[in-house]
């Protein structure tokens, strides 16, 4: 049984990460970064809430902090299920196709397997959105002292964002039209939104530190 991602320590993850095998990819990558940034944002509403000299700051270090627990819990998970579902991308290519109807079971099954790798990166691009949208203001009101930790976060989130719809990218090339019409729709907008937070972010942090 495949040891989870997140239960490996830092050196085997990256090892796995360097190897020639097809998972972990740039989409568990994403995901992991996904969760750094997410803790990096806990760590400073940690550092802002309850302190008298930040109170300005403390609902929104509030909203982040509620917000960015269940982000890294789900991006720990994600990790792990973005490369199941591309092993089960390549398990689908692997399909007997002699007949006519195995060909046709391998179509289906390669479609929905690719839909299913599109559907996991399309997450995790929205949760680095959700993440994005809290930390222009984490950056404003919160401890200045870990203001640079909020731009970290920022970097991260937005890696994670435009990885993941990398992989969303290349996985819509491989499927028909009238598949994951939502995603087509909504990767574009998810792509301008964090390139857009990420610059607030980044102006914000420097205004600060």
């Amino acid at each position: 049984m495949k040891t989870p991602w997140m239960e490996m320590t830092l050196r085997d993850f990256q090892a796995a990460l360097a190897s020639s095998s097809p998972t972990p990819g740039g989409g568990t990558a994403a995901a992991i970064a996904l969760g750094q940034a997410s803790a990096l944002a806990i760590m400073v509403c940690d550092l802002t809430l309850g302190k008298d000299k930040w109170k300005d700051g403390w609902d929104i270090a509030d909203k982040t902090l509620s917000e960015s627990v269940g982000i890294m819990m789900r991006a720990g998970a994600l990790a792990d299920e973005d490369s199941d579902a591309f092993d089960e991308v390549m398990a689908s290519f692997k399909l007997p196709k002699e007949t006519e109807t195995e060909k046709e079971s391998r179509r289906y099954a390669i479609r929905q397997a690719t839909l299913g790798a599109t559907e996991k990166p399309f997450e995790t691009a929205q949760l680095a959105l959700k993440l994005l949208e809290l930390l222009p203001e984490l950056a404003i009101k919160g401890n200045s002292n870990a203001a640079s930790d909020v731009g970290v976060a920022g970097l991260l989130a937005s890696a994670a964002c435009k990885g993941a719809l990398f992989n969303v990218d290349i996985n819509l090339g491989s499927l028909p039209d009238d598949m994951a019409v939502e995603i087509r729709k909504g990767a574009p907008y998810i792509l301008a939104q964090s390139r857009e937070l990420s610059r607030k972010v980044m102006d914000a942090v420097r205004e600060r530190i």
